[in-house]
C-alpha cells in the first residue's frame, strides 16, 4: 500500500469515526450536546482535523442523515420482501418506519427533523434519499387512485408516519396506541381486510 493510499484510508476511517460519535453522542445525550469541541475530544483529534472533514454541526448531521437514511431503505425493504403487496407490505413497512424512528430517535431527528442541508424533491437530492422515497414509493404506489399522483399519495402517507411518530415523542399522543394508528392509517390508505391492530 502506497503513502497516499494509507493517508485516504485512514482519512476515511477518521471521517467515519466523526459521523459514527456524533451519532453515540446525540443518541446519549441528544443532538444539542453534540459540538465539535466535544467531538474533537471524544475522537481524540484536534478540532482543525474536525474541521478539515466537516465546515461545522449542520455537515455532521446531513453525514449522519445520509447514513441513517441507508439504514432505514434497507430496514424498509426488508419488511416489505417478507409479505405479500397490497395491505401487508403497506403495514409492514408503516411497523418498520415507526420502529425505526422509535429506536434510533437522534438519528430519526437529524434525518427529518432537524437542519442538516440535505435538499429534499430536488434535482439535487442524494441518491441515499431517492432511494429512501423509492423504498415508500414502491408498495404504496398501486394504492394510490386514478387520479390521484403517486408521489403526492406517498408523501402525505410519509407526512401522516412522520407526524405520528412526532407527536407520540413529543407526549401528545400516548405511545401504546401506536399499533391502532397504524391500522386506522394503513385501512384509510390501502383499505381494511383485518379488524385487528397493526402489531
Amino acid at each position: 500500500m502506497s503513502a497516499q493510499e494509507r493517508k485516504e484510508r485512514e482519512r476515511a476511517s477518521r471521517h467515519q469515526l466523526i459521523i459514527s460519535t456524533a451519532r453515540q453522542l446525540a443518541e446519549a445525550q441528544g443532538w444539542d450536546a453534540v459540538t465539535t469541541r466535544k467531538l474533537a475530544e471524544r475522537i481524540e483529534y484536534s478540532q482543525p482535523v474536525l474541521y478539515s472533514h466537516f465546515r461545522g454541526k449542520r455537515e455532521i448531521l446531513g453525514a449522519v442523515a445520509l447514513e441513517g437514511v441507508t439504514e432505514l431503505t434497507v430496514a424498509l425493504r426488508a419488511a416489505v420482501a417478507e409479505q405479500p403487496a397490497g395491505r401487508p407490505a403497506v403495514a409492514a413497512l408503516a411497523r418498520a418506519y415507526t420502529d425505526f424512528a422509535t429506536d434510533s430517535p437522534a438519528l430519526y431527528d437529524a434525518m427529518f427533523s432537524l437542519d442538516n442541508g440535505l435538499p429534499f424533491a430536488t434535482e439535487a437530492t442524494p441518491a441515499p434519499l431517492r432511494e429512501a422515497f423509492q423504498a415508500l414509493l414502491d408498495p404504496l404506489v398501486a394504492q394510490a387512485g386514478p387520479d390521484e399522483e403517486p408521489g403526492l399519495f406517498v408523501e402525505t402517507f410519509w407526512a401522516a408516519l412522520h407526524g405520528l411518530i412526532t407527536l407520540t415523542r413529543a407526549g401528545r399522543l400516548p405511545a401504546d396506541r401506536i399499533p391502532s394508528r397504524i391500522t386506522l392509517l394503513v385501512n384509510r390508505f390501502v383499505g381494511a381486510e383485518e379488524p385487528r391492530p397493526v402489531q
